[in-house]
């Protein structure tokens, strides 16, 4: 049955068998997930090195870290890190989290001590469109259904912090507001885990005085909230309590910013997050350990696991593979400008995630017609691919491309795509790890670890801190989207002069920006150039220490499609979760 269970997995993507040898249907993420064989966490944790006491667990198969033990592991030397990005993403996908999870179960297949580094999925997506992040195939973290749901309450944790800010923002308005906070430059909205783009805009405070002050206020997915990016990059307790203090929630008449510390608020929410900021531990299909903590969005917010859980893991083992949301323009440059800048991490190698069909759809081919052999169009799409290159040439860091292969990829389209990445000096390695796990990503493996190995990596950030906020936004879009401008009114103009007036201007700047275009408009595919990317607004996150520049229609609360994800989402009889994926 297990034989059986193989080949009919191999019809999807990773496989080179041929479609006749296709014995029996394709399983589903969540039926390997459920069929695996997962070991109980604490041998997971002995793996690492962590003892029983020093883990806080959630049932049989996973846990937090204690803080206690993190403490006392600063002082080991660091293991290589190692960054996994993307080409530009489409509906035919790439693979990023799933090449995370196979590259680190080849890395130990190949005798390395490895460990994973992942983000935590947002309900939003998972019963939206995009789907979960725990990976899929025989390359998943598991159990994949509690990660993909409700986890360890870690977002709960978050948007209800973020929350008591909002209801204590509203109350203090509503008795004497002696911050003479006006009610029209609150800055802070509520957030909601979950797409709902009816909370976009809303009106709060009616039905009467007794119901608060009547004003225009709004939601984000929590994902977006700031306080996803403290919690993201603060590097203890202290550090998270000071970061929430130095929040700006808004501005008095007199145009003067009012923070979380002059409303003494910051207390009460570091006690909301106190066991969350404790970072997750589970393990992949084939039993090897990863950290899961933290989920921001690359496209709205910095795209990275949290600090806390990749200075970890860099103590705990070798080798440590981290991924950054979406393409490598987006989650790669803010992994790079923010993750690394803040936490004075040193990244060591890269892998750049790409499929054929993604580099075929980039060349202009339609999602229907992705199976068939196009060697034309996957040259004009890896134009795409290219611009990632070259981008990620700019931070010093080597590179490899990881080919997430499907079966309908040919050795023509294969070696199309190796020999165009030659030209780069960059080699390009075959991948079957969503079929055959860690073997299928033995090479890849291999070559990563050579090349962290190397010591050829010279990281650099794409600015430094005293260039103005205007020139770092500018910097980004001309040499990282191949803009040749940003554009925005003078209200946007001013209100980057007015950050820098006040202190914030050695802030990196967070880019939010659609993840499907290096432009602002999501049909544009390719490498586009010649385009402007117009600034709509600007926001301060002065806790999480970065400036969000808003591009183009990009949304902060996204909205659900046309036949939502969580339609066909159900329990059966036997009260298992059907239908995730």
């Amino acid at each position: 049955m297990l034989q059986l269970l193989r080949i009919a997995l191999r019809s999807a993507p990773g496989t080179s068998l041929n479609q006749k040898e296709i014995t029996v249907s394709v399983l589903s993420d969540i039926e390997i997930a459920q069929a695996a064989s997962v070991h109980p966490i604490v041998e997971i944790a002995d793996k690492l090195g962590i003892p029983a006491d020093s883990l806080v667990p959630y049932g049989n198969d996973k846990a937090k870290i204690d803080a206690d033990f993190i403490r006392s592991i600063e002082n080991k030397n660091d293991g290589k890190l190692i960054l996994v990005t993307a080409v530009s993403p489409t509906p035919a996908g790439e693979g990023k989290t799933t090449t995370t999870v196979g590259l680190g179960d080849g890395l130990n297949k190949i005798g390395k001590h490895a460990v994973i580094c992942l983000r935590e999925p947002s309900l939003g997506p998972c019963f939206g469109m995009k789907g979960g992040a725990a990976g899929g195939g025989y390359a998943q973290v598991v159990p994949m259904t509690d990660i993909n749901l409700h986890f360890t309450g870690d977002f709960h944790a978050i948007g209800a912090a973020h929350n008591l800010l909002s209801a204590l923002i509203d109350n203090h308005m509503h008795w004497e507001n002696q911050l003479d906070i006006d009610p029209r430059r609150v800055t802070w909205r509520r957030v909601v885990d979950m797409n709902d783009r009816a909370l976009r805009t809303i009106t709060s405070g009616l039905g009467g005085f007794h119901n608060g002050v009547v004003r225009e206020a709004g939601f984000d997915i929590t994902v977006a909230s700031e306080i996803m990016a403290i919690f993201c990059l603060a590097t203890d307790l202290q550090d998270l309590e000071k970061r929430l203090g130095n929040i700006v929630l808004g501005y008095t008449r007199q145009n003067e910013p009012v923070t979380v510390r002059e409303l003494n608020a910051q207390g009460a929410m570091t006690a909301l997050l106190r066991d969350a900021l404790q970072p997750n531990l589970v393990q992949t299909i084939e039993n090897n350990p990863a950290l899961m903590h933290g989920g921001p969005f690359a496209n709205i917010a910095h795209g990275c696991n949290s600090v806390m859980a990749t200075r970890t893991a860099l103590k705990l083992a070798d080798y440590v593979v981290t991924e950054a949301g979406f393409g490598a323009d987006l989650g790669a440059e803010k992994f790079f400008n923010i993750k690394c800048r803040k936490a004075g991490l040193k990244p060591d190698a890269v892998v750049l995630v790409a499929t054929i069909k993604a580099l075929k759809m980039q060349g202009g081919v339609p999602k229907g017609d992705l199976g068939q052999e196009n060697v034309t169009a996957l040259e004009a799409g890896l134009k795409n691919l290219g611009r990632h290159l070259r981008n990620l040439a700019q931070f010093g860091v080597p590179t490899v491309v990881a080919v997430n292969r499907y079966t309908a990829d040919t050795d023509a389209e294969v070696t199309a795509v190796q020999e165009f990445c030659e030209t780069f000096g960059v080699p390009a390695v075959n991948c079957t790890h969503w079929a055959d796990g860690g073997d299928g990503a033995t090479d890849l493996a291999t070559q990563v670890a050579e090349l962290a190995d190397s010591g050829a990596a010279q990281f650099r950030t794409l600015y430094n801190d005293d260039v103005s906020l205007w020139d770092k936004a500018k910097r980004i879009a001309t040499t990282i989207y191949g803009a040749d401008d940003i554009i925005a009114d003078k209200k946007v103009r001013q209100q980057f002069e007015q950050f820098e007036k006040v202190g914030y201007g050695k802030y990196p700047v967070c880019m939010a920006k659609t993840q499907y275009s290096f432009s602002t408009d999501p049909n544009l595919l390719g490498a586009p150039t010649g385009h402007v990317v117009p600034i709509r607004e600007v926001r301060l996150a002065a806790g999480a220490e970065f400036i969000v520049v808003v591009c183009g229609a990009i949304m902060t609360m996204p909205g659900l499609p046309r036949v939502p994800a969580a339609n066909n989402i159900s329990v059966n009889e036997e009260g298992r979760i059907e239908g995730l994926f």
